[in-house]
């Protein structure tokens, strides 16, 4: 059984100008979708412009490089973590563990360099196994075993954080290593190694979401997973990896954390699963799946950063920052289902 060609190429991407397409036609109906995808953080990008105009109006050092620096760095687990979220969210899931892996990743990582592993290949050991045991837990269950994506990484978030307090007795544990700490606090040409590998995460993700058939394969299966089936699209195996990408986008913001920090932290990532997801729901991607994008993400990460800046700027009681970011998880939510509701059918 086969699609129509041209449901076919909306899912897996744009073919050759046929007589009744033209390259002109064509471009517009990129434009089309591109002005859709602006739309959708639209409010974000407002909101973060008012925020701005703000601060630089009654906090004469928001503007200074310190301080930027320092809020792109405080927030570079945030925006890497989004990065894999994104990923999650497109393709009509959520991935509530995503902390977890992050407090095992740090674990991990101080236990193969307290047992003499080199530091680099300790890394890439706790990058691989965040990929595997996205892919191999979340992804198995959720995209081939059927089971509902909210029940699994809620599963996997508290067997995981249980293990590493039976593992580290509920203790932090000190990190000793040159190379973690050039990671999280060192510089790449006068630039702060952390926002270096967040912009690195940023852009491959998003050239992999935009011009690859794999990024295309996630959007079609997220937005309808029979048509994607039967477009020809292995709908269980795209799951899986974007479960794999969130666990490997976790396991390297442990990574990135614990040079920062120079510690192991078993309550790591406690409230980044929420505070990531509301950043990507800010910025445009949809809870239901299908739609969304980086642009908007790291625009919706923004806007919480600027907005936790803004809270130590002003002397405020940081609760107020969880006061803040859950109203803009509920608003997001909400502004979500308006929108799908808004759309004409079959959209």
């Amino acid at each position: 059984m086969s699609l129509p060609e041209t449901a076919r190429q909306d899912l897996v991407g744009p073919a050759a100008p046929t007589p009744t397409e033209t390259p002109r036609s064509g471009l517009r109906h990129h434009l089309r979708r591109g002005h859709q995808h602006v739309r959708g953080y639209l409010g974000a990008l407002l909101a973060l412009a008012i925020l701005v105009v703000v601060l630089v109006a009654t906090e004469p050092t928001f503007l200074t490089t310190g301080n930027l620096k320092n809020v792109l760095v405080t927030n570079s687990s945030l925006f890497i973590v989004s990065v894999g979220m994104t990923f999650v969210l497109i393709s009509a899931g959520f991935d509530l563990s995503v902390g977890a892996i992050m407090a095992g990743a740090e674990e991990v990582l101080y236990l193969l360099l307290h047992a003499g592993v080199p530091a680099p290949l300790a890394i890439v050991v706790v990058l691989l196994g965040g990929f595997l045991l996205g892919a191999g837990l979340n992804g198995l269950l959720i995209g081939v075993a059927g089971l509902n994506f909210f029940v699994v990484t809620l599963g996997s978030m508290t067997l995981l954080y249980g293990v590493v307090d039976v593992v580290t007795n509920g203790a932090s544990q000190t990190i000793s290593s040159s190379v973690l700490a050039h990671l999280g606090n060192g510089t790449v040409l006068g630039v702060p190694a952390p926002v270096v590998v967040l912009v690195v995460v940023i852009v491959l993700g998003g050239l992999v979401l935009r011009w690859t058939p794999y990024g295309r394969a996630v959007y079609a299966s997220g937005g309808n997973r029979e048509a994607a089936r039967l477009a020809g699209i292995r709908v269980p195996l795209v799951v899986m990896s974007v479960y794999g990408i969130a666990g490997l986008c976790a396991a390297l913001a442990g990574v990135v954390e614990a040079g920062r920090l120079a510690s192991a932290t078993p309550t790591a990532g406690s409230s980044i699963a929420l505070i990531s997801g509301a950043a990507v729901l800010l910025g445009g991607t949809s809870l239901f799946g299908g739609v969304g994008g980086l642009t908007g993400t790291v625009v919706g990460v923004l806007v919480i950063a600027v907005l936790g800046n803004a809270v130590n700027l002003l002397g405020v009681s940081n609760f107020w920052q969880d006061v803040v970011t859950g109203a803009v998880l509920l608003g997001a939510i909400l502004l979500d289902r308006l929108q799908k509701r808004g759309q004409p059918a079959g959209h």
